[in-house]
């Protein structure tokens, strides 16, 4: 990985006239410079460069971006390639990540720590396939499970000998340190001696993403002991649990073609279900689903279905997994195994075919299945199927995506026959309160003054306005650090200073709003990562970003065609910058962004109320319908009146 001192050099020394004249003939217009694109064909120069923002922009083709993008799109490289290639042009050297004397230390610690479990793993191979106790034992085992020779190889099963340090020994022997030993929770020592982790345990290797071995998972095989029927290696420096799942390594390829993921308990079913020829399954190792381990499956599919066990008496305590994975914006389907069954046992009954057309035709979305489980409860007491409602809106309400959010709110109502409209205002609410509580939490909570907008009614959700998210993001890189203006509390509070971002950032999130733009709502996730830690982000932070579509979209932005903003005082007389009307330019943006949304939402429920849709509504309806307009239309007033604007064209 190149260092991140040399990364800035690179970027810091990289100047965008000199990189695109090397491949581009331009004429200085102004305090810019001009040429014919080299990314399209054109016979009017419309390709632009500008020294000062450090930015190239085609305001014929839209191609932008800083030095490093032109490499990449010009020369057809990677980023790691168009760095070197830059690097190379300008004579500085590349170092691959030089690091400290305390950071040379942590590795080599790592290193030794890999060198160990490695090591570990093949001892544990050998005894089970070339000693005695473990063919007859361990070996045994798994060809009784159904496991065959291939598979076992494959996941490297072993086998660690049922003797007080046998492997102990064995690894010191071969000159392994105890310190190695013990970090790894291969060895225990304490004042009784040195103890192996995994004796007498058939032995299941977890790999890393790239491969190694960086723990184990060991079953207990001997009957009336007090110990524990598994035990996995503890916290290490190369092992976190929360952030593994058993199988990935073998799994992520089958995951990323066919574009799914199964998620299980434990090992062996992991093992059954990839020798049965589905491979594209992980396992949690029976601890809690974590939101690392969830992150980790979507970095190869956003798809999971979650398959648990026929045993239906532990499922409710495992469904707040379920929200989680939702709350991650993963598609989430749930299948329950038939009585007494597991996936190990079912795979081990069943071709891949016959598990594969039995989970597309029993998996259910999570709002089916978790339905269908409460219901049994509630019955028809009232109260007990009140809360269930609750329960699964409130499962519906942590998913990031409207557009999602909405297609679960139409099946709830559908499968418990509560109006949609009852459902999604519901929802709103739940998300909102948790926003506020957030905001709390969060440094951009920023005490209600006259400055903050009317409120955005509940009821409008899914609506969005992309000319104006376009307008405050570009808002946002010009100006994020400007101080929009200044307040106090009371006499004696300090001044407090509210930057444009924070403004932005806070009048968007008290209303729940969200941006349609998915590189849009990237930039809008950035500076408000950075608000909360009390960092600053200039545009160049942006123009330099390592993902190319954010620092496109950045060249695109900061790009103008025009140096001053039209902006005119009364006559026509004087032309101010933007910078010089912010006070009420972004304001005037937020203000312009929700009247937008809520003009939307204000026709669509009002053409629901036209002559032909009122006839198949009830009165209920019809009436909840009206309030929620007469509601949108307040809000509208609120918005439009203060600025004499029309409130309704």
């Amino acid at each position: 990985m190149i260092d991140y001192n040399t990364i800035q050099k690179i970027i810091d020394t990289a100047e965008i006239t000199e990189v695109v004249q090397d491949f581009v003939n331009l004429k200085k217009r102004g305090v810019n410079y001009l040429g014919l694109c080299p990314f399209h064909n054109e016979k009017t120069p419309s390709f632009t460069v500008s020294p000062a923002k450090g930015i190239y922009k085609c305001f014929g083709c839209g191609k932008g971006g800083n030095p490093v993008n032109f490499i990449m799109e010009h020369e057809h490289l990677g980023y790691p390639e168009a760095l070197k290639y830059l690097a190379k042009k300008y004579n500085i050297e590349v170092v691959e990540k030089e690091l400290t004397a305390e950071e040379i230390q942590q590795q080599n610690e790592r290193d030794s720590l890999l060198v160990v479990t490695k090591y570990a793993n093949t001892y544990f191979q050998e005894k089970l396939h070339k000693n005695n106790d473990g063919r007859a034992i361990g070996l045994s085992y798994f060809k009784e499970r159904g496991f065959g020779e291939e598979i076992i190889k494959k996941f490297e099963l072993g086998y660690s000998l049922d003797v007080k340090d046998a492997f102990t020994f064995a690894a010191q022997e071969k000159g392994y340190k105890i310190d190695f030993l013990e970090k790894t929770g291969l060895t225990i020592v304490n004042e009784k001696g040195k103890f192996d982790r995994f004796r007498g345990r058939v032995i299941f290797p977890i790999h890393g993403l790239s491969g190694n071995v960086i723990g184990f998972g060991g079953r207990i095989l001997r009957t009336d002991v007090k110990a524990a029927k598994y035990q996995n290696s503890p916290e290490s420096d190369i092992y976190h649990k929360s952030r593994v799942l058993y199988g990935m390594y073998f799994a992520k390829k089958a995951i990323t073609q066919l574009d799914k993921c199964y998620l299980v308990e434990g090992y062996t079913d992991v093992v059954s279900m990839f020798q049965s020829g589905i491979e594209n399954v992980v396992a949690s190792s029976g601890t809690s689903l974590t939101v690392e381990q969830i992150r980790l499956i979507k970095r190869f599919t956003p798809n999971v279905t979650i398959i648990y066990d026929g045993d239906a008496a532990g499922i409710k305590a495992s469904l707040r997994g379920i929200d989680l994975v939702l709350e991650q914006g993963l598609n989430v389907r749930v299948l329950l195994l038939p009585e007494g069954e597991d996936p190990d046992s079912f795979a081990k009954s069943k071709s891949s075919t016959e598990f594969t057309e039995y989970i597309e035709q029993k998996e259910e979305d999570f709002i089916t299945f978790k339905t269908r489980l409460l219901s049994k409860e509630a019955k028809n007491d009232p109260v007990k199927k009140a809360n269930l409602i609750t329960d699964i809106v409130r499962s519906i309400a942590v998913i990031p995506e409207t557009i999602t959010r909405t297609v679960y709110i139409k099946e709830c109502s559908r499968i418990l026959d509560i109006e949609e409209k009852i459902l999604s205002v519901e929802a709103a609410k739940i998300r909102k309160t948790a926003i506020q509580k957030e905001l709390k939490r969060s440094s951009v909570n920023i005490q209600k003054n006259e400055k903050y907008s009317p409120p955005i009614p509940a009821s409008v959700e899914g609506y969005y306005a992309k000319p104006q998210e376009k307008e405050i993001v570009r808002l946002l890189f010009h100006y994020n650090t400007n101080i929009l203006y200044t307040y106090q509390e009371d006499k004696y509070d300090e001044p407090r200073n509210v930057l444009v971002s924070e403004f932005i950032i806070s009048e968007i999130l008290n209303d729940d709003l969200e941006f349609e733009n998915l590189i849009y709502k990237k930039v809008f996730q950035i500076y408000l990562e950075a608000l909360n830690k009390g960092e600053t982000l200039n545009s160049k932070y942006f123009i330099n970003h390592s993902d190319p579509e954010i620092s496109k979209l950045a060249a695109d932005l900061l790009s103008n065609p025009y140096e001053l903003s039209k902006i005119f005082e009364k006559g026509g007389a004087n032309i101010q910058t933007e910078e010089m009307v912010l006070k009420r330019l972004v304001p005037d943006t937020i203000l312009t962004y929700k009247r937008k949304i809520l003009e939307s939402a204000y026709k669509d429920k009002n053409m629901i109320l036209d002559i032909e849709s009122i006839k198949k509504l009830d009165k209920e309806e019809i009436y909840k319908i009206q309030f929620e307009c007469r509601e949108i239309g307040f809000a509208l007033r609120d918005i439009s009146k203060p600025r004499g604007w029309v409130a309704f064209k």
